[in-house]
């Protein structure tokens, strides 16, 4: 990784450049993936070839989508599905499922307790850490 606005060497998980004091990522004089310079405005760098256009953040989950579901289809991990909590979901399914519903009521208290902490904002990102919207 480079620094995009002076083109020094940097450590990938550097907030900052050691030369220049840049925060990582700002700047648009050099290539990030090859140090070269390159034209302002370039879409593409023409040394490498790599994007200069950062790439689009995935798309948020939506808080409430969450915390309502987990109230209403707590039970069957609905909630945790949309997060992405896929292990924690097939348990809460499972539980459920497999019990022909004994244990539902389980289940159920457990998805409406996680649907409170996600609106309370005691859960705030989804399984791959990103966090959640309002």
């Amino acid at each position: 990784m480079y620094c995009k606005n002076c083109g020094n060497p940097m450590d990938p998980n550097a907030s900052v450049c050691v030369k220049c004091g840049c925060a990582a990522n700002n700047g648009g004089n050099f290539c990030a993936n090859c140090g070269q310079p390159v034209a302002p405005g370039a879409v593409f760098c023409t040394s490498c070839g790599a994007s200069m256009t950062p790439v689009a953040p995935a798309e948020a989950k939506s808080k409430m989508v969450a915390g309502l579901l987990g109230i209403l289809v707590g039970a069957l991990g609905v909630h945790n599905f949309y997060l992405g909590y896929t292990s924690k979901a097939v348990v809460q399914l499972l539980l459920t499922v497999l019990s022909c519903g004994v244990l539902g009521a389980v289940s159920s208290i457990w998805g409406l307790v996680e649907g409170i902490m996600i609106l309370t904002g005691n859960i705030k990102t989804d399984g791959k850490g990103n966090p959640l919207k309002d």
